[in-house]
């Protein structure tokens, strides 16, 4: 793990970690979820950078700490602690905020809900294990499953409309997805799959979000950590394993600040973290060890993505592990309310000292469909190091799924990748625009592939460029 940002990433972010002044979350349906912004000043994308740091500014607490073992909390890895663990938050958050520390032990519990001005720090030697019992994550809170929104499980962590809350320390959350019903919901099919099917169909329908009702009797996995609606959010230098779904999940928030965390997943669809219609997103010095994508930038699924029309953008992501099973840096496929201004760099693929479980199929992986429609304008990836690339170094994907049909117009160009060396892949670009929707401006300058095993796939896409671009030592031009 990287503990601290190079001195580059560091200029670069311009003072993006002192304390700054608070913005105004992203509310859908508002002027500022459906502005498309102004057009870019400078003829560099990556000038934008410094100035999207500077805004990102981690949320800061009183010097109050509040032990959960004075709120009756029981370190054995069996007792439940979860009205312990509440208890603390409510005091912390009437004293005006602070830190609720998890000391040395192992400390079982159920949902957490954070309060304004939360901390939830959990110290080296601490562990928050996580009840594998559904029932322990009732009563159900609004969330987004996959992109639409709905009423289920709560996330194992969450906060709702919340401003100033964190989860920090050197401890480990440990979701203990195996030892729950969690895996047997998604891989058997005949669990998950009538609920997942019934939820899009009311997206898609217009079913008020108030009667889309799961939770107890329903079988959707729940997120390990899920931010919804909040401002002023930190999550840092933790260890967290064994999530049942996506890991980090941040949605519908601004100014957020993920640094320097572990993550390891091995159950199915275990994304490290999904950024979803959020704003202002600072992902660095983090290690990705998962059972799908490592960092996936969302905004939404289908229709409902549509009606909600919040996209994410301002996204950075600096010096990254990726050791995941598809995506490192993956925008989509629930993408419906668009994305714009992802900028991804130092960040090393399958890395000799972080194996991971499973390679990365593809460095960059960008997906969408006619079914979701919508837009991904400007994705920026520069100074990639990496080896042993299972698939493509990048996969453009208009075609998603491509059973779901479809209607919508959908625009995906401004894809951008520079000083990138791999080692070790089936091809360097495979594009797959749409005959009536064609992908727009792919542009290669600086990189070298060598151990390049078969030639590229294009199909349908306008202004493909390559500038000082080698593959097997040969010059593309």
């Amino acid at each position: 793990m990287h503990p601290h940002p190079s001195r580059r990433s560091a200029l670069r972010a311009g003072g993006a970690l002192a304390a700054g002044t608070v913005l105004p979350a992203v509310v859908p349906g508002t002027a500022e979820a459906h502005r498309r912004g102004p057009a870019p000043t400078a003829r560099d994308p990556w000038k934008r950078v410094p100035d999207i740091l500077e805004r990102i500014r981690p949320p800061r607490f009183p010097r109050r700490w509040f032990d959960i073992t004075r709120h009756g909390a029981v370190g054995d890895g069996t007792t439940l602690n979860t009205a312990a663990i509440r208890s603390a938050i409510r005091a912390c958050h009437r004293a005006g905020g602070g830190h609720v520390v998890v000391p040395a032990g192992r400390f079982l519990t159920g949902a957490i809900h954070l309060l304004d001005g939360v901390d939830l720090h959990v110290s080296e030697g601490g562990i928050l294990a996580f009840s594998p019992d559904p029932a322990d994550y009732l009563p159900a809170v609004l969330t987004r499953w996959e992109g639409t929104e709905c009423w289920n499980y709560s996330p194992f962590v969450y906060a709702h409309g919340r401003r100033g809350v964190a989860v920090t320390g050197q401890g480990i959350l440990d979701g203990q997805a195996r030892l729950g019903p969690w895996e047997s919901w998604y891989r058997t099919g005949t669990l998950q799959g009538p609920d997942q099917r019934l939820l899009r169909r009311m997206g898609s329908e217009g079913v008020p979000v108030r009667d889309r009702v799961f939770g107890a009797g329903h079988h959707l996995r729940p997120k390990m950590i899920q931010f919804n609606r909040c401002r002023d959010v930190l999550i840092g230098d933790l260890t967290i394993v064994d999530p049942p779904m996506w890991t980090v999940h941040p949605v519908l928030c601004r100014n957020v600040t993920i640094r320097n965390i572990t993550v390891e997943s091995l159950l199915h669809n275990t994304d490290g973290v999904d950024a979803e219609a959020s704003r202002d997103v600072h992902i660095t010095g983090c290690r990705f060890n998962t059972n799908d994508d490592c960092v996936a930038v969302k905004a939404g699924r289908d229709e409902d993505g549509h009606r909600v029309g919040v996209p994410s953008e301002n996204i950075v992501v600096q010096e990254c592990d990726f050791s995941g099973r598809w995506g490192g840096i993956t925008v989509g496929s629930e993408m419906s309310g668009g994305v714009r201004n992802v900028f991804a760099e130092e960040c090393r693929i399958n890395p000799l000292d972080f194996p991971g479980h499973y390679p990365v199929k593809y460095p960059v992986y960008i997906k969408a469909s006619k079914k979701r429609g919508g837009f991904i304008d400007g994705v920026y990836v520069r100074g990639f190091t990496g080896r042993a690339v299972e698939r493509d170094v990048v996969f453009v994907n208009m075609n998603y799924n491509n059973g779901e049909g479809g209607t919508h117009p959908v625009s995906v160009g401004n894809i951008h990748l520079s000083h990138t060396t791999i080692d070790g892949a089936r091809s360097v670009l495979q594009l797959v625009g749409l005959e009536s929707d064609r992908l727009r401006g792919v542009h290669l300058s600086h990189c070298a592939f060598t151990g390049v095993r078969g030639p590229d796939s294009i199909a349908f896409t306008d202004g493909l460029t390559r500038h000082k671009v080698t593959v097997n030592g040969v010059e593309v031009s």
